[in-house]
């Protein structure tokens, strides 16, 4: 072997280095570097030997309308795109526990002729769960495997939904390393993709996030499937999001509600109600804001709590909110209305577990920490949106008469919004139009 050609490669993430080491410096793992030859062989011949291939116009090209495959879960059918594309490839990832193959397991038992492959669990458990999840399949087909060339050979019998929990747990006797490494997943997610697109079947992979948030590992087996759904939510709520964030047979800004139940997920098919309910007697601080998520909007409950430092420096804390924003806020609130917060703790919290991302809730956030500052409780049917610049003013927002029509629909007699136009407005919806946060002070608190 050439000293020159000598690399040092990782056994278990395939990452090369020019000496050796003990502990790979890209996975961490320990006794994982081996010498291996490096392949420098260059193609120096600049004749092709290789045919052109034929290129078509879009003009040519006749479009196929694929009928997708209804899953009879609409909130599911949402974030999709309409349904199930046949020969498409989904990884659906999340928490440990936030109810992935609860889901799963549901989706699989509603279609007929499904496959559910686990490798972390034997169909005696999976037996028990669907019971507990009272579920009633005669056609649904269970098996416990690791193997991808097994796998591949029991989907090839063309099921209609095939289910593999999870990709962390197959291997191939193709590639190096053990399950769960980069090089396995990679290699078994290209099978799979490969499998789909000459079969037609729908294949759907279980992933598991890591301490960093990605799915098995690296970004790269997100690159290789078709879509990419996000199940979010934690043990402590009760309501779980579904989200795209990939999808090439649809739109990425829709979301899926769901309800963790005693017999699993149920579709929320009316978010704002189910995330203000046990919304009663208002206190300061509470103020409800209308969010759009994709085509959909929903309202929430925006609780801040403001309390005088006691010791030190002041702490600021929020729960589905971006803390960063909430410190640009607090310090608009003070420079630009004359509510200084220094001297005071911030809690933030959106009720309902949802994430509030988008800057329509920076208007209902001014007069949430405002509210609780000064101690003044707002009015019960009050709503409120809009975009808070550094300046202190008050930006418009898009799908504004989306956003005011949600707000009439759930009993709201007023909205808190920038300036609108006349087409903006709903009957009777009484708007109260703020420029700047000094009048969200000076009209809406006191």
């Amino acid at each position: 072997m050439n000293k020159n050609n000598i690399i040092f490669s990782c056994s278990n993430c395939n990452a090369q280095f020019q000496k050796w080491i003990g502990r790979c410096l890209e996975c961490g793992k320990w006794g994982t570097i081996e010498k291996a030859q490096a392949n420098t062989q260059k193609n120096l011949n600049i004749e092709n030997e290789y045919d052109a291939i034929k290129t078509t116009t879009l003009d040519e090209i006749q479009g196929k309308n694929f009928k997708r495959l209804k899953t009879g879960v609409e909130e599911l059918d949402r974030v999709l795109g309409g349904g199930l594309v046949p020969g498409s490839l989904i990884l659906l990832g999340g928490e440990p526990g936030v109810g992935k193959s609860t889901l799963a397991l549901q989706l699989a038992a509603l279609l007929p002729n499904a496959l559910y492959l686990s490798g972390e669990e034997s169909i005696e458990q999976i037996k028990l769960r669907a019971e507990r999840l009272a579920l009633k399949s005669p056609t649904l087909q269970l098996a416990n495997t690791t193997n991808i060339e097994n796998i591949i050979a029991t989907i090839q019998k063309n099921p209609s939904l095939a289910i593999i929990d999870s990709v962390q747990t197959v291997s191939s006797s193709e590639a190096e390393g053990e399950a769960g490494n980069i090089t396995q997943i990679r290699a078994c997610t290209t099978k799979l993709m490969a499998l789909a697109k000459t079969t037609g079947a729908v294949i759907v992979l279980i992933g598991q996030v890591t301490k960093d948030g990605a799915v098995a590992g690296p970004k790269t087996l997100e690159h290789l499937v078709d879509v990419v759904l996000y199940l979010e939510g934690d043990k402590y709520h009760q309501y779980r999001i579904l989200r795209a964030a990939k999808n090439r047979f649809g739109s990425t800004d829709e979301i899926g509600v769901f309800n963790m139940m005693e017999h699993g997920l149920v579709e929320v098919k009316n978010p704002s109600a189910a995330f203000l309910s046990g919304r009663e007697d208002t206190v300061p601080g509470s103020v409800v804001t209308c969010l759009v998520e994709g085509s959909r909007p929903v309202l929430v409950e925006i609780q801040a709590l403001v309390t005088k430092t006691n010791f030190g420096y002041p702490q600021r804390r929020a729960s589905g909110f971006d803390l960063n924003r909430l410190q640009v806020l607090i310090g608009v609130l003070g420079k630009r209305a004359g509510l200084p917060l220094d001297s005071y703790d911030v809690f933030l919290n959106v009720v309902g577990g949802i994430v509030a991302e988008e800057p329509a809730a920076d208007l209902a956030v001014i007069l949430a920490l405002a509210s609780a500052l000064q101690n003044k409780t707002l009015p019960k049917n009050i709503a409120a949106f809009g975009e808070v610049g550094l300046g202190g003013e008050v930006r418009a927002v898009g799908q504004i008469r989306k956003r005011l029509e949600e707000i009439k629909k759930m009993g709201f007699e007023f909205a808190v919004t920038p300036s609108l136009k006349e087409t903006d407005k709903i009957t009777g919806l009484k708007i109260a139009p703020i420029k700047n946060v000094k009048e969200v002070v000076e009209k809406i608190i006191k």
